[in-house]
């Protein structure tokens, strides 16, 4: 069914004149007319009547007005679910703890009156979440394409923040007392960071910061959860990890865990928002700003080579391994 002509007949209905939901409309009068003529066709049945003062429902037009009102407005709904501005922002995070969803969070309650909606992919192929931002399954993404000539005419990418990183030990660990380490304190440890997948921005990330300061990086296993990670570091003295600065971890108090400022230089892993080059929700404008008005980190920042154009598309800063500040948490 033809649901502008549902619009027009609920129009001149309640107005009582074509002319009137012509004008309210933005067309014609023959428009209206022609449309309302097609709805009685299909329906087979007369739903106005000509008066000297316009027209006038006949009894089938009033039995069928209350369905077509809500028909339309159905409609009216629908479009607006998923019209940018008109519906909550969708974002993908890698996590509902990462800092990328502490980010969001810190903007959403400076500015309570945005609609958000944050979700997670779960996926480690950035190619997917290129494409769920394409087809716009979601608004924005918080991942990285290393090679940003891949990105396809679509979707574009913008520099999020840098997001320093901290060692997480148990308490028997060697380095368990310090409160801060350099990298090159974390020569000779093994750092487990398990299920990065490979081709992945992790992979690229880890890959980098291990032939950068000599580091023994163990992806080994499968990632079986944050809690089989954390678990395993509170009975371990030689096993450590790293973590985002501000992501959320929760653990038993009797685990003791501690988390290590790494600096000299701080090691920064660089987020990037993937978003569609055309069109984007109206919402990412201010989230962008937000972005760019964190804190820089501490002079100086490591940051890995892929980095570099990231950086200079959305004017940051270096990020050629070099050790220059950085915006981030």
């Amino acid at each position: 069914m033809d649901t502008e002509a549902l619009r027009s007949f609920v129009r001149a209905a309640e107005l009582g004149q074509f002319r009137h939901a012509a004008d309210e409309l933005g067309v014609t009068q023959q428009a209206v007319s022609k449309r309302i003529a097609a709805l009685e066709r299909s329906l087979d049945v007369r739903l106005f009547s000509r008066t000297t003062r316009g027209v006038e429902l006949t009894l089938d037009g009033q039995a069928f007005l209350p369905h077509a009102r809500s028909i339309v407005a159905s409609v009216e709904r629908a479009v607006n679910a998923v019209r940018p501005g008109s519906r909550a922002l969708r974002i993908d995070v890698l996590g509902l703890r990462s800092a990328q969803a502490v980010t969001l969070h810190d903007y959403w309650r400076s500015h309570p009156g945005v609609d958000l909606d944050v979700v997670t992919l779960r996926v480690d192929d950035p190619r997917v979440a290129v494409a769920a931002v394409e087809s716009g399954d979601v608004d924005a993404s918080f991942r990285t394409v290393t090679d940003p000539a891949t990105l396809p005419p679509g979707v574009r990418m913008v520099p999020a923040f840098d997001a320093p990183l901290e060692l997480l030990v148990g308490p028997a660990h060697p380095l368990a007392s310090a409160r801060a380490v350099t990298p090159r304190h974390l020569r000779g440890h093994r750092i487990w960071v398990p299920g990065i997948a490979p081709g992945s921005e992790w992979s690229e990330f880890y890959d980098e910061l291990a032939t950068a300061f000599d580091l023994r990086i163990d992806a080994a296993g499968p990632h079986f959860g944050d809690e089989v990670l954390l678990d395993t570091l509170a009975d371990s003295g030689d096993v450590a990890t790293l973590i985002g600065a501000r992501d959320r971890y929760i653990w038993p108090t009797h685990y003791d865990l501690r988390r290590i400022p790494v600096v000299n230089p701080t090691l920064a892993y660089p987020l990037s928002l993937l978003l569609p080059s055309t069109n984007p929700h109206p919402g990412l404008r201010g989230v962008i700003t937000h972005l760019r008005s964190l804190p820089a980190l501490p002079d100086p920042v490591w940051l890995p080579s892929w980095a570099a154009a990231r950086h200079h598309e959305g004017g940051v800063g270096r990020g050629d391994g070099s050790q220059r500040p950085h915006r981030g948490l």
